[in-house]
């Protein structure tokens, strides 16, 4: 089974327990930051595999807790318990991955190439699971640059 998979299937067991419009909902926006993600990261030259699985990960912290106070920085800590427990990731990988997950909700700054795939994809999915909803102000300068980036000016 490829490691995306086996992620996929890990969340989904995880969130199994949630009421299924929350569920339904946080499946959506995991799978949908995972593929956008693939897809940056492709474009730049960066780890697909690594960026897909950081994707399903990313918010993880918050759905299973209820809340989303710093759930950036705790939600890198549930990752890498995550990814210890699934043994499927090299430990660059790991750092990789949770570096992108602690910084994913800081949208303001700059940081590593491959945070920013993460940063970006959760803008992708926030932006286009529905197109006629107004574009969050923390992320209008990000969906502005990513519109550039893919030729959609």
């Amino acid at each position: 089974m490829s490691r995306i998979k086996t992620v996929r299937q890990f969340v989904e067991e995880k969130l199994k327990s949630l009421p299924s419009d929350k569920r339904n909902k946080a499946l959506a926006h995991l799978n949908g930051v995972s593929m956008a993600a693939g897809i940056i990261a492709d474009k730049r030259g960066e780890n697909v595999e690594c960026a897909c699985i950081a994707g399903l990960l990313h918010d993880m912290q918050a759905y299973t807790s209820g809340s989303y106070d710093d759930h950036a920085h705790l939600g890198a800590k549930l990752a890498e318990k995550y990814l210890k427990k699934l043994d499927i990731v090299t430990e660059e990988e790991k750092e990789m991955i949770c570096s992108a997950i602690y910084h994913h909700d800081d949208k303001a700054s700059v940081d590593a190439p491959f945070d920013e795939v993460l940063k970006d994809a959760d803008v992708v999915h926030h932006t286009m699971a529905d197109p006629l909803k107004p574009v969050k102000e923390k992320e209008q300068a990000r969906y502005a640059a990513l519109r550039k980036e893919f030729g959609f000016e």
